[in-house]
């Protein structure tokens, strides 16, 4: 479907620290451990994690794999991180929210945007 577009929330409560979740979440190398679509991370620009950086993954979805590189267009670790396709086959971007709900809670909001076709994401 050329020029479809994709626009998909989810979120999670898990029982640690804003701090611990952030951290683990926003961690490239530990994406295939928890996103059940990536295969495979690879750095483009090296570590930390930071604004500007980009990172390589390779995801199979729908039986199909798909190799992109995301550019980091956001970060304020803790609390937010907005990712954006430098390379890949349809315009992405991936937004992570943490929020604290006590010393020991967090909730963890994803959302993936995106549009089949060229259409740049806005």
């Amino acid at each position: 479907m050329i020029g479809s577009s994709v626009d998909v929330q989810t979120e999670i409560v898990i029982d640690r620290p804003v701090a611990d979740v952030a951290d683990y979440a926003a961690n490239p190398a530990n994406a295939p451990s928890w996103y059940v679509n990536i295969r495979s991370v690879e750095w483009r620009t090296d570590p930390p994690l930071r604004q500007g950086s980009k990172v390589a993954f390779v995801a199979h979805f729908f039986g199909r794999r798909l190799a992109y590189t995301y550019a980091m267009i956001e970060y304020e670790p803790g609390r937010e991180l907005v990712m954006r396709t430098a390379d890949g086959p349809f315009p992405m971007e991936r937004t992570y929210t943490w929020e604290a709900l006590g010393p020991s809670s967090t909730r963890m909001r994803l959302r993936n945007r995106g549009a089949r076709g060229g259409s740049r994401v806005s």
